[in-house]
């Protein structure tokens, strides 16, 4: 029997964290001095992935620069139409080598059928993982952030999230050393709903940074 599909929604989140909040003294303490976060909900399209594949390995706003520019140039940004684009008209919206092979993958993948992000939607986390993780550059940290933002799912942890880790560390006094094991096995007390953790760790980082972002 299959595990049932949790996903959060933006009026049971603030429950959710409160739920979270009751079991661990540190979430509630970051609750209590920055209020609660807000989720980060993201429509469940081409348009967001591309975001994703952008904010890889950089900061966020040279990802939103990117992605600005792109919007400016083509408006809704669709397979077909990221498809028609040049390499070097991708350049011009700031677009790596390495993530120009990457959108255009994406792009073939749903124009050819062989994903469809809408029964993404109906898939086990595990199911979206297993159709995504063949396709060039889509590795676990963009899957994790689809499945928590696009799809809403409550039990995404991503390790690759270097502010997350960070966040992380500090709230838990952590050793800077710790291994990624151990932060799993911490993470995993928060379970079914380690999404919402992470949310709630995202929003101390960048409350205490004075980050904001746009989603």
């Amino acid at each position: 029997m299959k595990a049932p599909i949790r996903c959060y929604s933006k009026e049971n989140f603030n429950s959710l964290c409160d739920s979270l909040a009751a079991r661990d003294a540190d979430l509630q303490k970051i609750i209590r001095t920055h209020g609660y976060p807000r989720p980060w909900i993201r429509p469940n399209t081409f348009q967001t992935l591309v975001l994703s594949i952008l904010e890889q390995q950089v900061s966020l706003a040279a990802a939103y620069a990117a992605f600005d520019r792109l919007r400016k140039k083509i408006g809704l940004v669709t397979p077909k139409k990221l498809l028609a684009l040049t390499d070097q008209e991708l350049r011009d919206c700031y677009f790596t080598r390495q993530k120009i092979v990457y959108a255009r993958g994406l792009a073939q993948a749903i124009v050819s059928k062989q994903i469809s992000l809408r029964k993404m939607e109906h898939y086990s986390d595990q199911d979206v993982y297993e159709k995504l993780i063949p396709l060039k550059g889509i590795g676990p940290w963009t899957i994790d952030v689809y499945l928590m933002h696009a799809l809403r799912r409550t039990d995404q942890f991503p390790l690759g999230d270097v502010a997350l880790v960070n966040s992380l560390k500090k709230v838990k006094r952590m050793r800077p050393t710790i291994s990624k094991e151990r932060m799993l096995a911490v993470a995993a007390a928060w379970k079914p709903y380690r999404s919402i953790a992470a949310f709630i760790l995202w929003h101390s980082y960048m409350q205490e940074k004075g980050a904001r972002v746009s989603h």
